[in-house]
C-alpha cells in the first residue's frame, strides 16, 4: 500500500480473539443474523464509516469484557461481541447513536417474516430464489 492510500478492505485475522469463527478456512455463521452483522460491519468499513483497527480494538475489548464476566466459561457467542463492538464504534464515532440504532433494530425485529419481500403466488421476481 503506498503512502496516502486508505485501505478499504477489512483485514480479517485468522487467529486471536478478533478472528471470526472458521471451518476449513471458511467463515462460519450459525444463524442468519450473524452473517448480516458481519456484512454490515464490513460494508460500513468499506464505505469509510470507520477504520478497521478501531473496530478490532472495540471487538477485543468486548471479548475481554465477556471473558471477565464469565471466568468459568459459558455460552460464548462471537457474533454477539461483534455486534456490540459495531454498536460501540458507530456510537463512539457519532455515525449512529446507540439509542437510535437500538430503536431501529427493535422496529425491524417487530416486522413479520417476509414483511418487505412478498410476491403474489407464482410470481417470479428475478433475484434467484424460488417461491
Amino acid at each position: 500500500m503506498s503512502a496516502g492510500t486508505v485501505q478499504r478492505e477489512a483485514p480479517l485475522p485468522y487467529d486471536g480473539v478478533a478472528a471470526p469463527p472458521r471451518s476449513n478456512g471458511e467463515l462460519v455463521f450459525t444463524e442468519p443474523w450473524e452473517s448480516r452483522a458481519f456484512g454490515m460491519a464490513v460494508s460500513l468499513h468499506d464505505a469509510g464509516a470507520f477504520a478497521w483497527p478501531v473496530f478490532q480494538q472495540a471487538l477485543i475489548a468486548r471479548v475481554a469484557e465477556w471473558e471477565a464476566a464469565h471466568p468459568e466459561g459459558g455460552d460464548y457467542r462471537y457474533y454477539e461481541q461483534w455486534l456490540s463492538a459495531l454498536e460501540d464504534v458507530l456510537d463512539g464515532g457519532g455515525t449512529v447513536p446507540l439509542a437510535e440504532a437500538r430503536t431501529r433494530a427493535g422496529e425491524l425485529a417487530g416486522r413479520p417474516a417476509g414483511y418487505d419481500h412478498e410476491h403474489a403466488p407464482g410470481e417470479g421476481h428475478g433475484h434467484g430464489h424460488g417461491h
